[in-house]
């Protein structure tokens, strides 16, 4: 593990894997770094993953207040110190993450994405009053209520699925990664499709869905690859809002190479 210093003197840990470009993993809700082992060490064949703890979440520090911009130079900062120019693998809110970054003119220059959770037609709307509930869950101690709220009545999931992860080793990880969740709402920003902010991406990008998420999830890449200059969308074989690194690892060697 590395740190390397954001802007605002936030630390930011992150690791290398591999030679060649940088290609960087930025997870969604509830990823530190170590979601992307699987993929990074899959990827380490044909180029450096990357992969890094954004802030309040692992090794990272997390100074107030928060502010997307602050995350935006995250990012930049982990690129500058891998390179100063990379590729870069997205998932979930993690996409909307690296699209804002690309927009903001941070040197990324291509950009794979599964699953942006842009609320289009056909998609549960978000829940009323969203941000406001995970801000007042987490700052008034109720981690616990926080994550079963996000996976509930942002994700979808069933109650008795969520009552079985409680009483599992990793509910206490997510606990303490429930602050997060407000970032990335602001992230999200009402998960409305951006389509002004995305016309302005040039960076080459390939949007993908899997074949085991709702149709919604799929549809939403679909619309995204749709708003960006040079986007593109393809479906693979995989789980609900993932796909496994043997499937897509060659894709991002692929298409980044």
């Amino acid at each position: 593990m590395e740190k390397v210093s954001s802007p605002d003197g936030t630390g930011i840990a992150y690791e290398v894997r591999g030679d060649g470009a940088p290609v960087v993993l930025v997870g969604g809700a509830f990823n530190d770094r170590h979601a992307g082992d699987d993929l990074a060490e899959a990827l380490s064949a044909d180029l450096a993953a990357v992969t890094y703890d954004r802030r309040g979440r692992g090794d990272s520090g997390d100074t107030a207040p928060y502010a997307v911009d602050r995350e935006i130079e995250d990012l930049a900062a982990v690129i500058a110190a891998v390179g100063g120019h990379a590729f870069v693998y997205a998932n979930s809110s993690g996409a909307v993450l690296s699209m804002r970054a690309a927009a903001a003119g941070v040197p990324i220059d291509r950009l794979v994405m599964l699953e942006p959770p842009f609320r289009v037609a056909g998609a549960p709307p978000e829940p009323e009053a969203y941000l406001a509930t995970l801000v007042e869950l987490t700052s008034t101690g109720r981690a616990g209520e926080a994550v079963e709220y996000f996976m509930t009545r942002a994700v979808g999931l069933p109650t008795e699925a969520v009552a079985q992860t409680k009483q599992s080793p990793g509910w206490a990880a997510l606990e303490r990664m429930a602050p997060t969740l407000v970032y990335d709402a602001y992230v999200m920003d009402g998960s409305r499709l951006p389509t002004q902010l995305l016309s302005g991406i040039a960076a080459p990008a390939l949007l993908l869905g899997s074949t085991m998420s709702p149709p919604w999830l799929r549809a939403a890449a679909e619309h995204t690859a749709a708003a960006l200059p040079a986007g593109e969308y393809r479906t693979l074989e995989g789980g609900f809002h993932s796909i496994p690194a043997p499937i897509l690892a060659p894709v991002i060697v692929d298409f980044c190479g």
